[in-house]
């Protein structure tokens, strides 16, 4: 699993389209959102740099807080 800090993420259009960036990405799953803590918890066998990537091309700039 992996943590992802996005600062910028504020509300639900903010959520959907998190959610759609690393939903498009190959073997993501279990993608939780929290507005609250602005962190994104999922499962992917993406590489991390690719998960901010696909975020900082939609004008969302994370990082990782943790993956495992």
């Amino acid at each position: 699993m992996t943590l992802l800090s996005v600062p910028d993420m504020s509300c639900g259009h903010c959520k959907a389209s998190v959610t759609q960036a690393l939903s498009a990405i190959p073997g993501t799953a279990a993608i939780e959102v929290d507005l609250t803590t602005r962190q994104v918890h999922l499962t992917s066998p993406a590489a991390p740099e690719t998960l901010l990537a696909a975020l900082d091309e939609i004008g969302f700039p994370a990082t990782v807080l943790s993956a495992k």
